[in-house]
């Protein structure tokens, strides 16, 4: 009995040892499993500069570099990824009057050298804005004085009022703390008070590490950013090609022949340059609302868009409807008509005789002729004017198309010297439109509601009530015809596939939800 006893116990003991061993074994298994997982998350994120000059935000002229500063320093005041306007090292704005503004600065913030940041660190970087060669100069060209009321209240004075001034204030703040005992140069590293820091600099590349005085620095998934530096932007995009980069921003039109089409992800949008025709309203037949319209409806953008830029532009219809907050509305057509330009015409008199519209006027015969203006130094813009010119002739409009020198074109726009003129701008990341609608404008136009507005949205604070004004502006611009919006260049920003996170890149900004990022 006893032995039959002692041979269960040990078949039981072994069973035991057994099951052991294999819940062992899983749980072993298990965590290698979890262990190899979890190596296989980069931490490193790898992006490229071409011909780098400095890392001092200030004073550098990349745009690659303008772009990757925005997460080593802040700003008073950043932008969303709908392009409005938000507090960052600001606590809050006041417009004290037309030209006064009382900025409250945050209290908590501090650079990555662990000093803290004060109002005398916004002094000393618009001072340094006035006083040196930088693309931020025209955000701070009206400011006349900044005053430190205390260590975290700043009060600016303008020289004449700037509508949405608090949209100027988008530029990097540097230390003025930092500065006292060296050069302001760009040789010099900077230290900032973003997300992440300039930890080291080496011939080849740079390197960011998380700046440990931000808030919530722990949680940023991201422990490094390599900047790797090159001679060309040739170098760098084969550099992504290769999977050396991992994200590229660009608005080469060309990008695709580098790069290719397979191996990454991208984001395509409207870009800030906005091309338009301008119509001088005070011109004997363009102050007629009815040829405007015709000359509208008689161009078709998605021709010049496809035939001079390889369908690699976006047609526009008003100057704000690449995705801001402020202007939602966007048009189903191009607005492209040809019978409802001639029906236009036809309705207003004008006859088709011998391939050109005209009518008699005062026992005269008046034909539609016009001078278009165009800077003949852009190769693209000749080829943009030649096409519409031969649109509007094909449909009896006589255009004299000026191909003007730098000079003479700078003097047609500032004596309105012109009936059509093409125009090309970079639009501000403030939605005012004085260049369109303000004193002097391009088209020589003046609206009473158009007035009216324009000075209402210059102090509003409501929300709602900018985005009906927007709305009706764009309206009126539609209508009203004094210009036509043609197209905006294509933004693309492109990224490895591996890369996890939400990437939703704007003009203004490449690194939104960066925090979240890991490969």
């Amino acid at each position: 009995m006893k032995s039959n006893f002692s041979k269960y116990i040990f078949i039981i003991f072994a069973i035991g040892i057994m099951i052991f061993a294999i819940i062992k074994i899983k749980n072993d298994t298990q965590q290698v499993q979890i262990e190899e997982k979890t190596e296989e998350i980069t931490k490193e994120l790898k992006l490229g500069v071409a011909s780098f000059d400095s890392i001092n935000p200030i004073l550098s002229k990349n745009k690659n570099i303008q772009d990757i500063s925005k997460i080593i320093f802040d700003s008073l005041v950043t932008i969303s990824t709908d392009y409005k306007a938000e507090l960052s090292l600001a606590k809050e704005w006041a417009k004290q009057n037309e030209t006064v503004y009382l900025i409250k600065l945050r209290d908590d913030k501090k650079w990555s050298d662990g000093q803290k940041f004060t109002a005398n660190d916004v002094k000393f970087t618009i001072d340094r804005l006035k006083d040196s060669d930088t693309i931020y100069s025209a955000n701070v060209a009206h400011v006349i004085t900044v005053e430190v009321v205390d260590s975290v209240t700043v009060r600016i004075t303008l020289d004449q009022e700037v509508p949405f001034f608090e949209y100027n204030l988008t530029f990097p703040i540097l230390s003025s703390n930092y500065y006292s005992d060296k050069e302001f140069s760009a040789d010099i590293v900077p230290v900032g008070t973003g997300m992440y820091k300039v930890s080291d600099v080496q011939d080849s590349a740079l390197i960011l590490t998380k700046n440990e005085y931000y808030p919530d620095a722990d949680k940023l998934k991201l422990d490094k950013i390599t900047i790797s530096i090159y001679s060309s932007v040739g170098e760098l995009y084969n550099s992504f090609k290769t999977g050396s980069v991992d994200l590229v921003s660009t608005q080469n039109i060309n990008l695709k022949e580098y790069i290719g089409t397979i191996g990454y992800q991208a984001k395509e949008m409207k870009g800030r340059e906005h091309d338009f025709i301008a119509f001088n309203t005070q011109k004997d037949l363009l102050s007629q609302l009815n040829v405007r319209k015709a000359i509208c409806y008689s161009i078709d953008k998605s021709n010049i868009v496809s035939s001079v830029y390889s369908d690699q532009y976006y047609t526009s219809s008003f100057p704000l409807d690449y995705g801001t907050w402020i202007y939602q509305e966007q048009d189903a057509s191009a607005g492209y008509n040809l019978e409802q330009a001639k029906q236009i015409l036809v309705d207003d008199g004008w006859n088709y005789k011998n391939k050109y519209w005209q009518k008699i006027v005062n026992y005269r015969t008046k034909r539609i002729t016009l001078n278009f203006v165009v800077k003949a130094s852009d190769t693209n813009k000749v080829a943009v004017a030649q096409n519409i010119k031969t649109q509007l002739e094909n449909q009896g409009f006589r255009i004299n198309l000026i191909k003007a020198n730098e000079n003479q074109y700078q003097s047609y726009l500032t004596n309105k010297n012109y009936d059509m003129i093409l125009c090309s701008m970079n639009l501000s990341i403030s939605p005012d439109l004085s260049t369109f609608f303000g004193d002097n404008n391009l088209a020589n136009y003046s609206n009473e509601e158009v007035n009216n507005i324009m000075n209402e949205v210059k102090n509003s604070t409501d929300d709602e009530k900018l985005k009906q004004d927007y709305k009706r502006l764009g309206e009126i611009y539609k209508s009203e015809m004094p210009y036509l919006s043609l197209y905006n260049n294509k933004y693309t920003v492109s990224y490895s596939t591996g890369l996890a996170g939400t990437v939703e890149p704007n003009w203004f900004y490449q690194f939104y939800n960066i925090k979240d990022w890991h490969k």
